[in-house]
């Protein structure tokens, strides 16, 4: 390309330039000044050119990878939302299986809660964002069925702070944690269990959500595995907050609790 535009250039130089200026000699004749600095026009005209194109390719491409990148990772945000579903469905199934067959006279009242829960799981969790009240009604239809089931056999102290309605939150997020908290904190073959939830939406649009249980001790038993539910939700909180929320985990003897932080929108 550089030989081709070289001799171009000459060529026309030679015929044209002649012309239009007085100084005939220096187009006439093909001297090493000559030489070098038509080489350097040109090898810039082409390394300046070269760039430009270059840069933009780079920014196509980098649209290109991070268009593919948002793709997996919806991907997978969908992946780990359609594992919650059946893990939800398959523990309060269990719940009603055990009040039909101790012959509970809530059963009914059950059965509608499930129907508002799997309502919720069709219509709700399929989205980005959901309000964060049908969040809250979520978790409170979660606690009575776990209410019955554990005939109220432990203390619960839930509360909500600040304004809850006009915000969205990522479905299926904070009912984790309260799950976790009666799979590992509740039974009722043990005494003072407690669960402390707290929720609170400040002024800065930031959500606080704490959940603490008291460790249930249990003798000659291999110590429960929390699932996969955990992990998932870490996971999905990576991918819905990128570096924007707080998780953390206290674990001691008695007690296990999370405190969350997300940013509102």
């Amino acid at each position: 390309l550089l030989a081709v535009i070289f001799c171009g250039r000459v060529l026309t130089e030679n015929l044209v330039y002649t012309q239009f200026t007085t100084n005939e000699e220096y187009f006439k004749t093909l001297k090493l000044s000559r030489i070098i600095s038509t080489v350097w026009d040109t090898l810039t005209f082409i390394v300046f050119t070269g760039m430009i194109r270059f840069v933009l390719e780079w920014f196509e491409l980098e649209n290109k990878r991070k268009q593919l990148e948002n793709e997996k990772l919806n991907a997978e945000l969908n992946y780990l939302k359609s594992q919650i579903n059946p893990h939800f469905l398959f523990n309060t199934l269990h719940n009603l299986n055990s009040l039909v067959y101790a012959g509970a006279k809530n059963a009914n009242d059950v059965i509608i809660k499930l129907s508002n829960i799997m309502r919720y799981m069709i219509y709700e969790s399929g989205k980005e964002r959901v309000p964060l009240s049908s969040e809250i009604a979520y978790m409170n239809d979660y606690i009575h069925l776990e209410s019955i089931r554990l005939n109220n056999s432990f203390k619960l102290d839930f509360k909500i702070t600040g304004q809850v309605e006009q915000v969205v939150i990522a479905p299926l997020v904070l009912i984790t944690f309260l799950e976790n908290a009666f799979k590992h904190g509740v039974s009722d073959r043990e005494p003072d269990c407690w669960i402390e939830v707290r929720l609170l939406v400040d002024t800065n649009h930031v959500l606080h959500f704490h959940v603490a249980n008291k460790k249930i001790q249990r003798a000659n038993q291999p110590k429960l595995k929390s699932g996969f539910g955990l992990a998932n939700v870490r996971k999905r909180l990576d991918l819905s907050y990128p570096e924007k929320h707080t998780l953390e985990v206290t674990d001691t003897e008695t007690s296990y609790s999370i405190d969350l932080t997300l940013p509102l929108s």
